[in-house]
């Protein structure tokens, strides 16, 4: 039976050593390391999301303000947010919560972000620093999966990694973190031909596609690592990733359950990034 990577566990422990960093920050600066979020509409997951954060951000000392926008909000309004944003010296990190409502322009909203306090990481200037491996922060999912992989133990090093997904937000920035941490790499998408076959060469199996129990026992090398980053739901209102975990988890030798894996990691890397940037 495999291990089950908690995600829960990892992640609050890396918070205490969060609150614990930022209470010497402030000693030593007299002011917190600050998080402002944008949100534009109404959507009910990212209005969770951004509850969530800003308890976040009160749990380990950190400043924090929640902009919440109009679904109606022209892009001269967002943009001069985000202007004053990158001018106010409280704030070190700026996070735009996607997706935004249809007829405000996503790109032209990052690139306006200020890449010193862009803690999600999107700035092309942040992309191409993680290219190189020369990075200040990294996207947060990506980088939960990195910190939940290294607290198990668990090296890349010399391994077969293979990702499904190739989104800007997981995908990619994945491949290229494992690829730091000397995996091989193999990238996977829906245009990929015999994808069973390239996933059970996997040592470590990434997915992050959106699909409900889309990789079952049979895409699977006996003994993996079987990071799942989906989160869907289901008919009945359950929560479920992209693998199927009751087929998988017998054949896996560490495998991440949903919720309770990869899902808690996510704001704690927003929170280190944050004190990054505040530090810098």
């Amino acid at each position: 039976m495999a291990m089950r990577i908690d995600g829960k566990a990892i992640s609050a422990q890396i918070r205490e050593e969060i609150k614990e960093a930022t209470a010497a920050f402030v000693a030593e600066k007299g002011y917190a390391p600050g998080l402002a979020v944008v949100i534009v509409g109404e959507d009910p997951a990212s209005q969770v999301y951004v509850r969530n954060k800003a308890l976040a951000c009160e749990q380990v000392g950190f400043y924090s303000e929640v902009h919440r926008l109009p679904a109606q909000t022209k892009q001269e309004e967002l943009n001069a947010l985000v202007d004053r944003l990158n001018a106010d010296e409280k704030i070190h990190g700026i996070l735009v919560q996607l997706p935004l409502p249809k007829h405000l322009d996503e790109t032209e909203v990052l690139l306006r972000i200020d890449p010193s306090k862009d803690v999600d990481a999107f700035h092309p200037y942040n992309v191409g620093k993680i290219m190189i491996g020369d990075y200040d922060f990294l996207p947060c999912t990506p980088a939960g999966v990195m910190a939940l992989l290294e607290r198990s133990g668990i090296d890349p090093a010399g391994k077969n990694c293979v990702v499904i997904g190739r989104s800007n937000i997981v995908g990619k920035p994945m491949a290229m973190l494992l690829l730091h941490a000397n995996g091989t790499v193999t990238i996977c998408h829906s245009r990929t031909k015999n994808l069973a076959e390239v996933t059970r060469e996997a040592d470590i199996l990434v997915v992050a596609i959106g699909r409900a129990d889309f990789v079952g026992a049979d895409m699977v090398k006996p003994g993996a690592v079987v990071i799942d980053v989906g989160m869907n739901r289901r008919e009945d209102g359950k929560l479920t990733g992209d693998v199927n975990f009751e087929e998988v988890e017998p054949i896996a030798s560490a495998i991440t359950p949903v919720p309770g894996g990869v899902g808690p990691m996510t704001i704690t890397m927003l929170l280190q990034n944050t004190l990054t940037a505040a530090k810098k």
